[in-house]
């Protein structure tokens, strides 16, 4: 697989704390710890490096509890779709990348997402799930002063976070999208997320 460095931009995916056995009791993806070698190996092939954060507030109406299971569908607001165990939250050991990845006053660009109490997006392109309210990343590759036309894509959990990020860039027609299945974990079996890798012709490395 051939590519430009000078017009390739890496994404790490939520590679923080929280999505990792570091922090067992937020959203442990298995083994989401040891993908960091893969996401720096991922880093030297592009020119530019961004990285993509979840950022809850403490009282997000996500969080899951004794009447609301993880996992349970959530009705009345439009911008969340299940609850989920409490993770990420803004300040936090479980929001903190994880170790050996840069600071992230060292990516070019930093995505922040989930910033508001009543919305839970997994894409790194947009705020709300009805994808209005641009994070400002496809803005950024799309810079006048970028040339980028290809997009690496690495982190945490390949089956959610990674894929509808992937699936969004995919959406814009304007680059070729990589997904480094080496440099991500997924929570649960990625056959679907495969097939739907190939019908928005995003390309894996494995």
């Amino acid at each position: 697989m051939k590519f430009d460095f000078w017009k390739t931009a890496s994404i790490h995916v939520d590679c923080q704390k929280g999505f990792s056995p570091l922090c067992p009791n937020e959203l442990p993806v298995p083994d989401g710890h040891n993908i960091v070698s893969a996401l720096n190996e991922q880093a030297k092939l592009a020119r530019y490096r961004i990285c993509t954060k979840d950022w809850h507030p403490y009282n997000s109406l996500h969080i899951a509890d004794e009447m609301h299971p993880q996992f349970t569908p959530i009705e009345g607001y439009p911008n969340m779709d299940m609850y989920w165990n409490r993770h990420c939250i803004a300040g936090s050991e479980g929001a903190e990348l994880l170790p050996g990845l840069p600071k992230e006053s060292e990516y070019d660009f930093v995505v922040y997402k989930g910033l508001e109490k009543d919305m839970h997006p997994y894409g790194a392109c947009y705020h709300d799930l009805a994808e209005k309210q641009s994070t400002g990343l496809i803005q950024y590759l799309l810079g006048q002063h970028k040339i980028i036309d290809t997009v690496i894509v690495g982190g945490l959990a390949t089956d959610f976070c990674v894929a509808k990020t992937a699936i969004q860039l995919a959406q814009t027609s304007m680059f070729k999208v990589i997904v480094n299945l080496p440099a991500c974990r997924a929570i649960g079996d990625i056959t679907k997320t495969l097939d739907d890798f190939k019908k928005y012709y995003i390309e894996t490395i494995t």
